[in-house]
């Protein structure tokens, strides 16, 4: 018989008192920018991104609250939470209860890159180049937060490294073992998706791949990972086997090659206005 592991984790790095104290979920959000700000600096250096340490300090803070915190919570209490957002408005803020969409916050950091290459004159893809490069590692921080948390867990499963996670709803009348599905995810849309966007940026080059390959990417890997993951118990599966998440990445998968096309018309118009400037 599986002596299976038993999720008894805090979600408490240090805790002051009952409630309050530095968490996990905070720490890879703070870890998360940290990394961003040194790898936008890094591509700076590189001569990927023409902007000023001032400008790259800028993005760093939009990108953390405007499209990350504000695009995560809002697209969490619109996307996942809709009704209880409308009977309830100001649970918008209740940001200490938890609630982020990762969908929410792609939305948020493509619009807040949008303003910056425009208030900066610089191409979205070049910029958006620079950010999403950064992103994977934010993503894998985030999702060692869920599982320390022990939220978001997957769905049962009679694996050896399956595990029982004691806020999951009972089967049964019993705790059952579960993929841990937060650790899959981790390294997909972690792990995987930074090789694959390295790679990208090394090997392919041109500008607008890495953007358009992690939206790409993500989704795939984020639609594969949800195979595995225990959808919300109060939206269930849609035609009965699609989850939310599945649901949102196939439209993200969408825009990717939506920004593929825009981004062919812009190097087509690029290429004709180098030409121009040559004669």
């Amino acid at each position: 018989m599986i002596a299976y592991y038993i999720h008894h984790l805090s979600p408490f790095l240090v805790q002051f008192s009952e409630g309050i104290g530095i968490r996990y979920y905070g720490l890879a959000y703070a870890l998360g920018f940290l990394f961003l700000w040194i790898g936008l600096r890094w591509q700076r250096k590189r001569g990927w991104l023409p902007l000023s340490i001032r400008q790259v300090d800028d993005l760093v803070f939009w990108i953390a609250l405007g499209g990350v915190l504000i695009g995560g919570r809002l697209g969490y209490c619109l996307l996942y939470d809709f009704a209880h957002t409308i009977q309830e408005p100001w649970s918008i803020f209740e940001i200490w209860k938890g609630g982020m969409s990762s969908h929410g916050g792609i939305i948020g950091v493509l619009i807040v890159l949008s303003i910056a290459s425009y208030k900066w004159n610089i191409p979205f893809f070049q910029i958006a180049d620079a950010a999403t490069l950064c992103a994977p590692i934010g993503i894998f921080f985030g999702r060692l937060a869920n599982f320390i948390n022990g939220e978001l867990w997957g769905r049962p499963a009679a694996l050896p490294w399956a595990v029982i996670f004691p806020q999951a709803p009972l089967v049964d009348g019993q705790a059952v073992p579960r993929h841990p599905s937060q650790l899959y995810e981790a390294f997909l849309e972690g792990v995987v998706l930074f090789g694959v966007l390295i790679y990208i940026r090394f090997q392919i080059k041109t500008t607008g791949s890495v953007s358009i390959g992690f939206l790409f990417f993500y989704s795939l890997l984020r639609i594969i990972g949800e195979c595995f993951r225990e959808p919300d118990a109060h939206i269930g599966y849609y035609f009965g086997f699609l989850t939310q998440g599945q649901l949102l990445s196939l439209l993200t998968l969408l825009l990717s090659f939506i920004l593929f096309y825009m981004r062919k018309k812009w190097l087509v118009e690029t290429q004709k206005e180098s030409i121009v400037s040559k004669h």
